[in-house]
């Protein structure tokens, strides 16, 4: 059996990028300050009145307002990578149109790849309305998890005979066309390492499937979920090969900045006529997907970048620092009337948060009153 490897992990690579010193530890600890008020003041301020209220009314202008107000906040985060921390974000393979409905998959190196999806979406204007399928576990972070309750990711137990009711019946929720969707799925299901390489290897030997080194086999049945319900409402499937120089960077590498040096995302559009129906044909397709990742990665290794870089340009300064400047100054408003204002801002506060709250804890989605009153009128005729 081949050993596994690491792109540009720390068996290959010496010191961080940066070195963290006490300036970085500051300005990253002051971001990550940044980051989670902005976020809290968004989500309890705006969570009402634009993602709940509306969907009484409408489940589409719910979602476009949404998008809008998630999109704002998010881009914060490129603006941290690619400006404050001077890190190389590198595309290549194919340049992919703006504003497309699609399915992404990705390799999963390290824990903050889904990370580095906001930095294309963003280029493409498409990063509001970015979801991710994610593990359950993460639904319970605070604050954060509240923002994937609202912002309609999809958690799962990966178990597939648990995870299937609910993955089809949110799923279901995504087929309007009109609905701006980016839903980034990861088939590994989990981040790659040495140990989980190793189990994967030995799996595929004994079912005669390819041996991988740089990817894990993938899981197929989320993937064909996704393909058999939003096949007719997706533009394309974009798949994704991210590899990192100078080694994989945890999320904390990110805010402090020490790592990592460049990020590498090979890009591939692939239309929906291109996947297979049947299920077992779908499974093969993803499976030789993850096998030609494989290579990808292994050339990576090789040579130190991927074939047909720069299909992306660099982000705008100017543009980046006046969406942070309106984000900062919503914030510093929503904050002093927090304090300063109105008792009744705080009643609101603390109502939102206790809907966050509930609703998060228990799942719950308002739908559209006229889906109440179709139901009781139903419900009527049958009696």
């Amino acid at each position: 059996m081949e050993a596994c490897q690491t792109p540009n992990s720390d068996a290959n690579s010496g010191l961080k990028h940066y070195p963290l010193t006490p300036l970085r530890l500051l300005r990253g600890l002051a971001c990550l300050v940044v980051y989670l008020s902005t976020a809290f003041m968004f989500l309890v301020y705006f969570s009402p009145v634009a993602a709940v209220l509306p969907r009484f009314f409408s489940i589409h202008y719910s979602r476009k307002a949404s998008s809008f107000l998630f999109g704002l906040w998010l881009a914060l985060w490129p603006f941290l990578f690619e400006k404050i921390n001077k890190t190389k974000v590198i595309f290549s393979g194919e340049t992919v149109p703006e504003k497309e409905r699609v399915l992404v998959i990705a390799n999963h190196r390290t824990e903050v790849d889904w990370m580095y999806l906001w930095d294309l979406a963003l280029r493409k204007g498409c990063l509001g309305c970015i979801k991710y399928v994610l593990k359950s576990s993460l639904m319970k972070l605070p604050i954060f998890g509240w923002g994937f309750h609202i912002f309609e990711f999809i958690s799962v137990e990966r178990k597939w005979e648990v995870d299937e009711t609910i993955m089809r019946k949110m799923l279901s929720t995504f087929t309007n066309p009109s609905d701006p969707l980016w839903l980034a799925v990861f088939p590994e299901g989990t981040d790659f390492t040495e140990q989980k390489c190793i189990k994967s290897q030995q799996y595929a030997a004994e079912n005669g499937l390819p041996i991988l080194n740089n990817v894990l086999l993938p899981k197929t049945r989320g993937f064909h979920a996704c393909v058999e319900i939003l096949r007719d409402s997706l533009d394309a499937v974009y798949d994704l090969t991210i590899a990192y120089k100078n080694r994989c960077p945890t999320f904390m590498d990110n805010v402090y900045g020490v790592e990592p040096s460049e990020v590498h995302v090979h890009v591939r559009r692939i239309s929906l006529e291109e996947i297979p129906v049947s299920e077992n044909e779908c499974n093969t397709w993803l499976l030789e997907r993850f096998h030609q990742k494989d290579q990808l990665l292994s050339d990576f290794i090789a040579r130190g970048h991927f074939p047909d870089e720069g299909t992306e340009g660099d982000l705008s300064t100017i543009k980046c620092l006046i969406n942070c400047t309106v984000v900062l100054a919503i914030t510093a408003i929503f904050a002093y009337l927090a304090v300063f204002s109105s008792v009744w801002f705080k009643v609101y506060i603390i109502l939102s948060c206790a809907y966050l709250a509930c609703a998060t804890a228990y799942n719950f989605r308002p739908s559209p009153i006229h889906h109440y009153v179709k139901g009781l009128l139903l419900g009527k005729k049958s009696c």
